[in-house]
Order: C-alpha cells, then structure tokens, then sequence
C-alpha cells in the first residue's frame, strides 16, 4: 500500500475527512452495523472519520483499524478519545501485507481507499485472506466521473478535472465507483451486491449545502491545488475562477448531484 495520498496530510485534510463522514453517515451507514462479538477489520482508518460511525453502529462488535499512516493513526486514537469510543484498536499496518493470519476476522470494512491503490484487486484479495469463510466485506467508494453541477462554468469543469487528473498521475482510480462489482467478482468475491447512493443538493437542503459542496467536495478540490498548478494542469487564474465558480453550486441558484457506491459480498 501507498503512503502518498492525493490530498495530503494536513490538519485541514483531516478536518475535511470528519466533516464528510458526519454529512454522508445517514447515507452511507444506515445499514452498516455488525453484530455482537464479532471480530472487525477496518482497512485503511486513515484519521477514523469513518470508525466513529462503525464504532458507534456496532458498539458491541470489536474492531481492528489499520492504516499505513502513523500520523493518521495518531489523529485518529486521539479522536475516539474525545469521542469516548472504546471498541476499536488501531494498528499500523500495509492492507497488500496484513500481519494476520488466515480467517481471522467475521468482517471487513473499507471505505474510501481502493481508488487510491495501484492494485485494487489484490488489496481485495489481501482482505479475502484474512476473512472467515462466509465472512463479509463492505466497500463503499465514490466515483468523480458521476458529478454534475449548475451553474456549470467551463472554469469550473477545469477545477474539478484537475482532482481527476492529479489522482490519475498518482496512478489512481477517481472512476472507482462503477468498477467496484467486477473487482469484487475477480478478487473472488461471492453474492456481490453494489447499491447506488445518490447525493443530490439544492438551496432547500441547507445541510447538505454547506456540509457536502462546501465542506466535502470544494474542500476536497481545493486539496490539490498546489499540485493542479504546480504540474501545469490548470493556470493560476483560471484555478481562482473555476474554485470561485463552484462555490456558486451552493447559492440559491445552484445544485449539485453525485453519485456513491456501496458493495456488499461474501469470501
């Protein structure tokens, strides 16, 4: 597993991250909970912006989060603190090279993370390893390919482009979303189920405003800035005026839709 990650490190990151997971948490984790006493492997915790639903899901079931990130990992054991959460243990560890033994764990959760490896597939496979049989594993990943905003400016189809791009150099998938039920299937996987979750945003979802478009995605665009420019995907102005355009999604005149997905299947 990669320790770069497109939109870096910085505190700002991790802020971003927490924001998201508490904005989309009723439409992503509605259905996400495992049962009493069940052993649970968390794959790439990053911050723990996702643990804190899982934990708070399934207070009952025992969770092992891994991340690659030492820092990460830090933020995150400091945030289940504050959040007074005591079910999860966290472990640094790379997901291609999981330090456990076969069958270990009843379930797997990993969210947000394939689109990020160059192999995706034998990350999944890695994950298989280490599930009991008949175990489950849950995937949820967005895909930059479903967003569509008004007003649509030609500046800020540049901007948005631009995340598309910089994760592209990274060798990554930004389109993740829509492959999750073949990869799944070539990973092995049985009983694959992949179920759309839509978000869509105008002026009457004053929430969703400002802790989707404002929070999440400008502030997740914004995160490759320095990188956009810096590799002569973008000019300076023409940057501003695509950032300055996509804030216009979340005036009254504005909306926004995108879509996620979540992937459920068995070893």
């Amino acid at each position: 597993m990669r320790e770069d990650y497109v939109h870096g490190y910085s505190e700002r990151e991790a802020i971003r991250l927490v924001d998201q997971a508490e904005t989309l948490s009723p439409l992503l984790h509605y259905d996400t909970s495992f049962p009493e006493g069940s052993l649970v492997l968390e794959a790439g915790c990053g911050v723990g912006a996702q643990t804190i639903h899982l934990a708070r899901n399934s207070p009952q079931a025992e969770i092992t989060s891994v991340d690659i990130s030492k820092p990460s990992l830090t933020h995150a054991k400091a945030l289940m603190g504050r959040e007074g959460i005591s079910n999860v243990q966290f472990q640094t560890a790379d997901i291609m090279e999981l330090p456990f033994a076969d069958e270990t764990f009843d379930h797997v959760f990993i969210c947000f993370v394939l689109e990020h490896l160059p192999d995706p597939v034998g990350a999944l496979k890695s994950l298989k390893r280490v599930l009991k049989s008949e175990g489950s594993i849950t995937v949820i990943e967005g895909d930059h390919g479903s967003c569509y905003f008004h007003p649509e400016t030609k500046e800020a189809i540049n901007a948005w482009q631009c995340m598309i791009k910089a994760q592209k150099e990274l060798n990554c998938n930004p389109l993740m979303g829509r492959e999750l039920y073949p990869l799944l299937s070539e990973a092995g996987f049985k009983e694959v189920k992949i179920d759309p979750r839509v978000v869509y945003v105008d002026s009457s979802k004053g929430e969703l405003v400002d802790g989707f478009i404002k929070k999440t995605i400008i502030a997740m665009v914004e995160g490759v800035k320095d990188q956009a420019i810096g590799s002569g995907l973008i000019t300076p102005e023409t940057w501003d005026k695509g950032i300055q355009d996509l804030h216009m999604t979340a005036e009254p005149s504005g909306t926004f839709f995108y879509n996620f997905f979540k992937g459920t299947a068995k070893k």
